[in-house]
């Protein structure tokens, strides 16, 4: 990545309103920033409150390390504390890190998602009511992450396609997904309820809604139309800087609460959260004979390596390998039934 030019720490600059400023000109997702200013904050801790411009890259060594050794993070988890910390010296204070001599790495172990046969499926979502069971829906019929599901603007839907347009998703990139047809009519109801919801905010005084960039700037009424308002838009409102009334998109917690209670509800003894709704949508796919980088192209995946995990967990058992003992037996059902 290149270096963003003129976002150069000025003396007497604070340090982390700084590092939001920069990663804000690189058009950083908001998860992004607050996951790079906590490891940030965590780093200065580490070493006893001193500015980053006093530490050198032992030190960041001695800090990942710990993380590894100490608190056995993920290796995930070290990566993005490595790219925040990288981000802190390259960009802000201009002094990029060398190699990092010596840095210990947690060991990658293959994980194996887990997914749910079309059974548990059927009856995780049919223990999910309204709205919930519309996302979860969503998030099994096309595919999605989580937080691409909440974040839907109703231009995102095309109820006459059948498509899901999601936007700046992972990675940055956009991409068009399935929108499953059982979902057509519920969903325009739905739409039509929420728009109900915006034009009694509008009458308040309200209707606004958080504009992605400078989009908000460029054209000052976007903020207002129906257009941009989220697909599923929380129930409270809040009073954003300069003084507009807006709703946010609901809360992940709020759908990932109502799908372990379902799945609890429902009998299912495995881990059933929102991402394996999307793990089971890519397995399914696969077995119903739908090629690889389709299965890709509809996930995100900018690498089809990633999606090659799916064909270890398909309906086969044992890597598709038939059991001697299964033909053994059918052998011996065959002689017997002779």
């Amino acid at each position: 990545m290149a270096p963003l030019s003129g976002v150069a720490m000025q003396p007497n600059t604070k340090l982390l309103p700084a590092v939001r400023h920069t990663l804000r000109l690189g058009h950083f997702s908001l998860r992004t920033e607050a996951a790079y200013v906590g490891w940030i904050k965590r780093f200065i801790r580490f070493h006893g409150t001193r500015h980053p411009a006093e530490l050198g890259g032992s030190l960041v060594v001695a800090f990942l390390t710990h993380l590894a050794v100490e608190r056995g993070v993920a290796p995930a988890t070290q990566t993005q504390a490595l790219s925040g910390l990288l981000f802190l010296y390259r960009e802000v204070l201009e002094r990029p890190l060398g190699r990092m001599v010596g840095l210990v790495r947690p060991k990658r172990r293959a994980r194996v998602p887990v997914v749910l046969n079309q059974g548990e499926v059927e009856r995780l979502l049919g223990q999910l009511q309204g709205t919930m069971h519309l996302i979860g829906t969503l998030l099994y019929g096309g595919g999605m992450r989580l937080l691409e599901c909440l974040t839907l603007r109703v231009k995102d839907i095309d109820l006459s396609r059948g498509e899901v347009r999601i936007r700046r998703a992972k990675g940055g990139g956009d991409r068009v997904t399935v929108l499953p047809a059982v979902l057509r009519e519920p969903l325009r109801r739905h739409l039509e309820r929420v728009k109900a919801l915006f034009e009694r905010d509008v009458r308040g005084g309200g209707g606004f809604v958080a504009i992605p960039g400078a989009l908000g700037r460029k054209y000052p009424g976007v903020a207002r139309e129906w257009a941009w308002q989220w697909v599923f838009p929380a129930r409270r409102r809040y009073t954003a800087p300069g003084g507009e009334r807006r709703r946010h998109h609901l809360h992940p917690s709020a759908v990932q609460r109502a799908i372990k209670q379902a799945a609890r509800r429902a009998g299912i003894t495995r881990p059933a959260t929102p991402h394996v709704l999307r793990h089971s949508f890519a397995t399914h796919l696969l077995e119903g004979g739908y090629d690889i980088r389709t299965v890709q192209e509809l996930l995100g995946h900018a690498d089809v390596s990633t999606t090659m995990i799916y064909t270890h967990v398909l309906n086969r058992g044992g890597r598709g390998v038939v059991s001697p003992a299964d033909r053994l037996w059918g052998r011996a059902d065959a002689a017997h039934a002779t």
